[in-house]
This record gives structure tokens, sequence and C-alpha cells, in this order.
């Protein structure tokens, strides 16, 4: 019977992106960006060096990626012990993206391209191409935007978008880097800093995480329902307005368990190891990297 209904959600859930979505055309407001495929780096080592379980779409496998100043990027790759290997070229001619995020289109655990805002539109490049596709207008009323895993259940990544009155939105993924009209997620989102990529309580379903303005980090358990993705929250801790940055990209150590990333005010960069465990998802901060990262103006 569970299984039964597993199945007539995913059908209902895939007719309504099938119903809803939107054609992609060239983007015509921003130059042409590049976007390097250096996933091939991380597919590699995930099998031989890495000894992690089988990869899924619920503890990805990607490279932490960084724009610099002159809009290029950076591709940094986990080692495979917890940490990052030195940066590899990834791309150029982003300067005038104001969110960035990779996603993950076929729900491997590994990332298919970029979704990035440059004024008013989303635009989708899949990796190794200037393929800039334009997926919609009227997105410059967002100041939030983000891949956040498969909140909706449908399987590709999903897209949270915030807006100037603190509401904040669903948007399913088709899985070519089109999106659904949106979910209605909730209001009074404005104070947080959002992130979230993957399972961190154990459960099979992908979770955020949101430092509000005292610095308290909370959980936000997904439900893998689109018209309701987020349950009640609970309360990791405090002490997190040391940070002015937080990015999850999927599982760095890897163990199979999604982690987060935070970058403090002196640029220096943390992770936080998850555990799988609702109560106490994240373990002690450990430093990855020294001072230098706040020369970046993007991570995801």
């Amino acid at each position: 019977m569970r299984r039964a209904a597993a199945r007539a959600t995913v059908a209902a859930v895939t007719a309504a992106l099938v119903a809803t979505g939107t054609g992609a055309a060239f983007a015509t407001d921003a130059p042409t960006r590049s976007a390097k495929d250096v996933t091939a780096a991380v597919k590699a080592p995930a099998v031989t060096q890495f000894k992690a379980k089988a990869r899924t779409a619920n503890a990805p496998l990607n490279p932490l990626f960084a724009r610099d100043k002159s809009g290029n990027l950076w591709g940094y790759i986990p080692n495979g012990k917890g940490g990052l290997k030195a940066p590899i070229p990834a791309g150029d001619n982003w300067q005038g993206a104001r969110f960035m995020t990779q996603v993950d289109n076929d729900a491997d655990g590994y990332s298919d391209g970029i979704w990035d805002i440059w004024g008013d539109e989303l635009t989708y490049t899949p990796w190794g191409t200037s393929d800039n596709r334009l997926i919609g207008k009227g997105w410059k009323n967002y100041n939030l935007a983000f891949a956040a895993g498969n909140l909706g259940g449908s399987g590709p990544e999903d897209l949270l978008a915030r807006d100037a009155s603190g509401v904040l939105w669903l948007y399913l993924g088709y899985g070519d880097g089109r999106v659904t009209s949106p979910y209605k997620v909730g209001r009074g989102w404005n104070g947080f800093e959002i992130a979230g990529k993957g399972d961190l309580t154990g459960d099979g379903k992908d979770d955020i995480v949101a430092k509000d303005s005292a610095g308290v980090l909370w959980l936000y358990k997904g439900t893998g329902d689109a018209k309701a993705p987020l349950g009640a929250r609970t309360r990791i801790g405090s002490g997190w307005n040391g940070f002015n940055k937080l990015v999850v990209v999927g599982d760095v150590d890897p163990d199979g368990i999604t982690d987060v990333l935070a970058r403090d005010k002196n640029g220096a960069l943390f992770v936080y190891r998850g555990t799988g465990n609702a109560s106490a998802p994240l373990a002690r901060g450990v430093k990855i990297g020294s001072s230098g990262w706040n020369g970046y103006n993007l991570l995801f």
C-alpha cells in the first residue's frame, strides 16, 4: 500500500510538471557565460578514492564553486578527507549574475549545470557549454535564489526563491533546467540566510538550514510535499553571526551525509559535518580554509 501511494504521489507531481512548464530560449540581457565541466574530477575519485556508499541525490557530491570579482568561476573539488583541493578554472564572464547555484537534473548525486539570475532573467547553463538558456523573466523581485535539493518529491532538484516581501517560493525542476510555476512556502523569511542541498537528518528527504538575525541556526526538515515542503523548525544552535556566508553543496567528507560550509568574517572556511541525527544534525566545525575566502563574492 505504501509503495502504491508513493508511486501515485510521484505520478501526480510529474503530471503537474508537464502541465506548467515553460519553453527555453537564449538569454537576452546578459553576455555569453561559460561553465566548464569539472564534474569528471569529482566522479572519478568518488569510486576509487572516496570509497563512500553509493552516491545519491540526498547526499550529492559536488565541487564548491566560487566567483571572483572579475566574474571568473573556480571549482574546489573535495579531497576525500573532508577538505578541498586547490581551485581549478570553471568558467568566466559571470560578473553580472546576482545569484548562481548548481543544479542536479537527473537525481544522480552530481550537478549538471548552473541556474543564474541576471537582471530580470533566470537562465540555465549546462556544464561544458556556453549555452545560456533563458528559462523565464520576472525574477528581479527575488533577493535570494538557490537550488535546494529535491524538496518537492518529484526527483529533479528544485529552486527556492525569496521575494522582496519575505515570501519564500518553491519552483519544481523539470530535470532539463526548466521550472514549474511556483508553490508558496510561507511568509516571514526576510531575516534569514538560507541554505540546503541534501538530507541532514537521515530520513531520505532533503532539508534546509536558516540563520536568523540573532545568529541562531535552525533546521527545517523536508517533507517531500511540494505544497508544504518544510516541516516545523528545530534549533541547531546559536553563535552563527560570526559567519557571513552559509552554503551547502552536498557531502564534503564524503561519508554519505550532507554537510554545511560556513565562511567567517575573517575569510576562513569551515565545514560542519552532517550527522544524520535530527536532534543534533551538525558536528563541531573544522577549519578547512584559511583567510582569503572573502575575496569571492559568490559561493555555491
